[in-house]
């Protein structure tokens, strides 16, 4: 992790070691406030690249454990959330420093947004498809007026396109990228291109985000998430999709918590 971001936490950023990955042990507001406050702070103005955030959850947590490549994308991040509710719930038991909540990606960016909207901070929105990726940016700016959205851009783009595609947004300049390709695709690109973006000053990796914001998928009933059934939810909803992958990486991902987590 970056020690740029402890600008911005102006504290000793508590952790939850699981495997080999620190998550913060901060709280949603905590979070969003460190977001803004390093964007408007020094740090950001005189460091040479874009610090990455990125989240983990049970299915992170199972695909890090048997991949070391993929691992490796998320111990290169400056900062990651915890993003899956039996991660808080297991760490008030297994480590000394319980995480105080989920940070959801999808609770994180209304947050952020309120904030920015107050100091005047800009996004830029990658990824998805044309069509959700429009509707998440007018959904967006219906839901925060004073918000500066100062580019979008869809998902589909080639490995040759990204340098064009990094280039437009660099000259930008935004404060916050998300991006929201998919893990680990949303890593593999925050990693390749973190000097070609010199310039941004977060760019946070945001999963399903823009399916969310869009309403094109609908998210779980508030109870389903406090009590950490979140994925049964989706997996309802997309069982063909989702059926196999939580079937093998739920229980996996408990061992791994189970064994590791301090």
């Amino acid at each position: 992790m970056s020690p740029a971001f402890d600008y911005a936490l102006n504290d000793s950023r508590a952790v939850v070691t699981i495997g080999d990955l620190p998550v913060e042990a901060l709280s949603l507001d905590a979070t969003a406030h460190s977001f803004v406050d390093y964007c408007r702070g020094a740090s950001r103005r005189h460091s040479g690249r874009p610090l990455y955030s990125t989240s983990v959850n049970g299915h992170v947590i199972s695909l890090c454990a048997r991949d070391a490549k993929i691992e490796q994308l998320f111990r290169q991040a400056d900062s990651i959330s915890a993003d899956g509710q039996p991660l808080v719930t297991m760490s008030r038991y297994l480590s000394r420093h319980p995480l105080p909540e989920r940070v959801a990606t999808t609770d994180l960016f209304p947050q952020v947004a309120r904030l920015a909207s107050d100091v005047g901070l800009t996004f830029y929105m990658l990824g998805a498809s044309e069509r959700v990726n429009r509707k998440a940016v007018e959904a967006a700016r219906r839901a925060y007026p004073k918000l500066r959205i100062v580019g979008r851009r869809h998902g589909y783009f080639s490995l040759e396109e990204e340098p064009k595609v990094c280039a437009e947004i660099a000259a930008l300049r935004p404060d916050i990228l998300w991006v929201s390709l998919g893990v680990p695709l949303e890593q593999q690109f925050c990693v390749r291109n973190l000097d070609a973006l010199a310039g941004v000053g977060i760019i946070k990796t945001a999963g399903g985000l823009f399916d969310f914001l869009s309403l094109e998928k609908p998210r779980a009933p508030k109870w389903m998430q406090a009590v950490g059934l979140e994925w049964l939810f989706r997996m309802a909803q997309e069982p063909r999709r989702l059926f196999l992958r939580y079937l093998t990486t739920n229980p996996h991902a408990m061992i791994v918590l189970l064994t590791s987590m301090r």
